[in-house]
């Protein structure tokens, strides 16, 4: 993992935390939140505030995550917006946190720059205990203050303002205007500048959780299912009518199709589906090759392509499958009759266009390992956990291209591969101009 780390793939983008002020702010915040402080003076956090390092240091990786639910989080600054979530549980949860800051980015920067910000994704789920508890998430909703409780100050000092503009001979109550100051020396003035964050809650009805295995939960759909990541029959007699585990591909894939969820990446709009194709093909041909000692870093496409041709016969379904319909694409090939059950179908898919893609491709990047760049990008804490038993030919193959080929245009790489492109749709006809009459006709 040591390769990931250094290469930035693991653990990069965090928030550097070193400066004394902020680790004090730290130091109450995570006092208010877990009765603990931490010793270090230097560290990283992610979005949610979880240091790697304190976590280390605590023995309690799970610091502001107790058991798995209602993910407690530190805010020091609004550019952890942009830093990933370590050890998520929900697929959700960094979603959440990052429309929370993006929504409030205004009132957080003013209150962090004064202190830190502690708060909470509530549900009304305290444990995990069993599956059931699953269907028992419906939404969760943000709660947030600084340490010195500046926003719960804010609404009362707004309160008292309000009376003493509405209240009849309020110039005359010494209490409330006493009060008032007192409340202003915390908070400022909340006219000018208001101290206040939006009350946030967010449906949770489809999402990936890492409990139990690992369990994709689709209930807001024409056609609700469960897919998990293990054996199905663990988990009992659940609320749904359909559970399917991932060797039960082609129920799975009606599920996709009667939900309309993804398409063919063949017929997706704006890709260069040959060009994506071909590369997943790398990646199979380097998956199956990767045992033979051979050196697969800084190969180029010819270098694959003869590769490919002298080891034809050890190389599994799959790629023979994404090379014919690369074949189809590229040069009017015959079309290649790629069903449910064969191993190369997921492949062959991305996400459709829907508030959902994220947790599909995700999905798909499950169903399809071998795809290392899928899988990096939609599912990091199945491809780490992969990672560490791949040869080590593999391991530095993955990391160089992912060094060159994602790092250095993250954007753009999301956008080629999973983009959608707006519908086509007839212009409108110019609307016919006024004619206007001079001062001479």
């Amino acid at each position: 993992m040591k390769r990931l780390v250094e290469s930035g793939l693991m653990f990069g983008n965090l928030i550097h935390v070193s400066s004394p002020a902020l680790v004090e702010r730290y130091n109450r915040a995570l006092l208010h939140l877990t009765g603990q402080r931490t010793a270090l003076t230097d560290f990283y956090i992610d979005i949610s505030g979880y240091s790697p390092e304190i976590g280390h240091e605590l023995g309690d990786h799970l610091y502001l995550n107790h058991a798995g639910v209602n993910r407690q989080f530190i805010l020091l600054s609004t550019q952890q917006k942009t830093a990933p979530l370590l050890g998520a549980k929900f697929s959700t949860s960094r979603g959440i946190l990052r429309q929370f800051i993006e929504e409030n980015e205004a009132a957080l920067f003013a209150l962090t720059a004064r202190d830190a910000v502690a708060g909470e994704l509530v549900n009304s789920v305290f444990d995990m205990s069993a599956p059931e508890r699953l269907f028992d998430l419906r939404r969760v909703r943000v709660e947030a203050d600084t340490t010195g409780g500046a926003v719960r100050q804010a609404e009362k000092l707004k309160d008292k303002t309000d009376r003493f503009l509405t209240k009849e001979d309020a110039w005359f109550d010494d209490v409330l205007i006493a009060q008032m100051i007192e409340l202003a020396g915390e908070t400022g003035n909340v006219v000018r500048n208001p101290v206040n964050l939006k009350e946030m809650s967010f449906d949770q009805r489809n999402f990936w959780t890492a409990h139990f295995g690992g369990v994709y939960l689709f209930q807001q759909m024409d056609h609700p299912a469960l897919i998990t990541a293990g054996d199905r029959k663990t988990l009992g007699d659940l609320p749904i009518e359909h559970v399917f585990d991932l060797t039960e591909r082609n129920r799975i894939a009606k599920f996709l199709e009667d939900n309309d969820l993804t398409e063919p990446v063949v017929k997706a709009r704006g890709v260069n589906a040959g060009a994506i194709l071909r590369q997943k093909m790398d990646f199979i041909l380097v998956d199956a090759l990767a045992g033979e000692a051979a050196d697969l870093t800084g190969r180029t496409r010819a270098d694959m392509r003869r590769l490919a041709r002298r080891h034809a016969d050890q190389l599994p379904e799959e790629f023979h499958a994404l090379a014919a319909l690369a074949n189809w694409v590229e040069n009017d090939g015959p079309w290649p009759r790629i069903t449910s059950d064969h191993p190369a179908y997921f492949y062959t898919l991305r996400a459709a266009d829907h508030p959902d893609a994220d947790l599909i491709n995700m999905l798909l990047s499950e169903l399809s390992p071998k795809d290392i760049r899928q899988l990096f990008i939609c599912h990091k804490p199945l491809f780490y956990r992969l990672y560490q038993n791949w040869s080590e030919a593999k391991k530095a193959y993955v990391v160089e291209f992912l060094k060159r080929e994602y790092l250095i245009d993250k954007a753009g790489a999301r956008q080629a591969l999973f983009g959608h492109e707006p519908a086509m749709t007839e212009p409108a006809p110019p609307r016919p101009r006024p004619r206007v009459k001079g001062p001479w006709g």
